[in-house]
């Protein structure tokens, strides 16, 4: 072992700033400093913060480094690695690097179970996911343990779906190894269309053996030989780590015919999406693996009976597969002991908009939004305040500072409170209502899939209306006609898309009424970005 290592931050993000020319450039300096006897320089996906610039950590010494050009990188070398002089203005500041796994978790209250590797190993070498125990579990599922046994375990872990559906995991296991049929399928859903969640992309980045191994051991307890990993098509770093992680894996025997000797045999292959946000749900993204459009079923019948081909399916996101190898590691009671007694596990938030820190947290479920802005987040930079923060994605509900405090779980929706995909989208008082309004609803009307008319019209004709409140153009009428569209939406529509548009609009209308009412009464706002407006097509 050297006695130094320089980790690189590499996801797609951080790609798109030079961190792989950043980490050739730091070999180049090793390399040129006679270091590379005690200096060694790996990769690692995302370390869970988004600065400005590329993270760098050095360990054993723990200094993490924001890196913006190549410049600064032979100053580092020659200061911190051949003179042992940390360079200070090139570090992070310590609320910052606090976030950083594994510098503080248990003073800030993380809990890293999907992201226990995640910033930690090299994800392209499947040595460095054995070495952290990985594929530990399969080879105790197949050595000792029945089908059932693994579904029990997994259904007294009480781990729900990670995707926002929240459906219990072992009992849709359960569903699937139930049904007697020649032929079964395991599914990721990794399409992630939910904007601003990125967590399940650096999952896969970061980690991609998690999933890999998790679904071969989906596949053994339901009766599976064969899984797909459903990845949309621009997700470029997922889709290269997880090919490799499978090819790695057929090579090592985690995948293919006769798995350690037990028998089972389990083949594994990517598909991908051409981005519809449709596909995320279960039913579409099966029509479209089956080559046709994206569009949803009718249910019932439902995949775990009949799904790909009509044959019996399990469909489970990319954060509650990587739950799995841990819970049979380390047993289910464990893992029930994390959370709260009907929300258990941990929940990988993404934390975007104006917040000081935005990036991944992973903490238990019951974690109150307050916690996740402030203690996590670093609050609202530049002295402003808060206007609002929609939870769960897109799709989720919009609270004001009142609800703050309602513990996140999946209970949570009875008080207005949405978990959904573990989006925390902040909002500071430089942005208007009914202008967030207009964008969240342009987005469900550009990715409807017309199937049925309440999603179809519903969300164009709300788009229409919150246009002409924008340009004070509307009648006051028209902010009750808001909150009908989205009763509408959530009572008649086929699928959830439609069904959780309403979601946002209405808690939106509600939570700022007056502030609509102001705009279709033609008073001034004070936040509104048009000026004048420009006449935009709904499509």
């Amino acid at each position: 072992m050297k006695a130094q290592t320089i980790l690189v931050s590499i996801d797609s993000n951080s790609a798109l700033k030079g961190a792989r020319f950043f980490m050739q450039r730091l070999e180049e300096l090793v390399e040129l400093y006679t270091l590379s006897d005690q200096v060694e320089v790996l990769e690692t996906g995302s370390m869970g913060v988004y600065p400005e610039g590329v993270l760098i950590a050095i360990y054993p010494d723990s200094v993490f480094y924001e890196i913006s050009s190549a410049d600064q990188l032979e100053e580092l070398v020659t200061e911190h690695l051949l003179k042992g002089r940390p360079v200070q203005k090139w570090m992070l500041d310590e609320k910052t690097a606090a976030q950083i796994v594994p510098t503080a978790q248990k003073e800030k209250g993380e809990t890293r179970i999907v992201l226990r590797n995640v910033g930690v190993i090299d994800p392209r070498i499947v040595e460095e996911y054995i070495a952290r125990d990985g594929y530990q579990a399969l080879a105790k599922v197949l050595s000792g343990m029945k089908p059932n046994d693994v579904i029990a375990e997994i259904s007294k872990s009480k781990l729900r779906g990670r995707g926002g559906a929240g459906f219990p995991t072992g009992k849709k296991w359960e569903f699937t190894a139930k049904v007697n049929a020649p032929e079964k399928f395991v599914i990721c859903n990794a399409d992630e269309g939910e904007p601003g969640t990125f967590k399940d992309r650096l999952i896969m980045e970061g980690d991609p053996h998690s999933v890999i191994e998790a679904m071969a051991i989906c596949g053994y307890a339901v009766g599976a030989s064969r899984g797909y990993i459903y990845i949309r098509g621009e997700y470029f770093g997922s889709i290269e780590n997880i090919r490799k992680g499978i090819a790695d894996a057929y090579e090592m025997g985690f995948l293919g015919k006769d798995i350690f000797g037990s028998g089972f045999d389990f083949d594994l292959s990517v598909r991908l999406g051409a981005g519809a946000y449709i596909c995320g749900e279960e039913t579409a993204l099966i029509e479209s693996i089956e080559g046709k459009p994206g569009r949803p079923r009718l249910k019932p019948p439902y995949p775990p009976v009949e799904g790909l081909y009509q044959k019996p399916t399990v469909v489970n996101n990319v954060e509650t597969f990587a739950n799995i190898p841990w819970i049979l590691r380390n047993g289910a009671d464990a893992f029930a002991r994390i959370g709260t007694e009907n929300s258990t596990g941990t929940k990988v938030f993404t934390l975007v908009g104006n917040v000081a820190n935005k990036g991944l947290v992973e903490v238990p479920l019951g974690t109150t939004a307050h916690e996740l802005l402030y203690a996590f987040g670093g609050g609202i930079p530049n002295g402003r305040k808060l206007k609002v923060v929609q939870t769960g994605g897109t799709a989720g509900s919009f609270i004001g500072e009142n609800a703050l405090h309602v513990p996140l779980d999946y209970d949570s929706a009875r008080q207005g409170v949405t978990l959904g995909s573990g989006v925390i989208l902040v909002m500071d008082e430089t942005h208007c209502p009914v202008e967030i309004a207009k964008v969240a609803m342009e987005f469900f009307a550009h990715e409807s899939c017309g199937k049925c008319n309440p999603c179809r019209e519903g969300t164009r004709v709300s788009v229409e209306i919150l246009d002409n409140l924008v340009r004070g153009k509307a009648r006051e009428e028209e902010v009750e006609y808001l909150v009908q569209i989205a009763d509408t939406l959530e009572q008649a529509s086929f699928c959830g898309l439609g069904q959780a548009a309403g979601l946002p609009l209405r808690s939106i209308v509600e939570l700022f009424r007056e502030e609509f009412l102001a705009h279709a009464r033609k008073e001034p706002c004070p936040v509104c970005v048009y000026d004048p407006p420009p006449k935009r097509k709904i499509v």
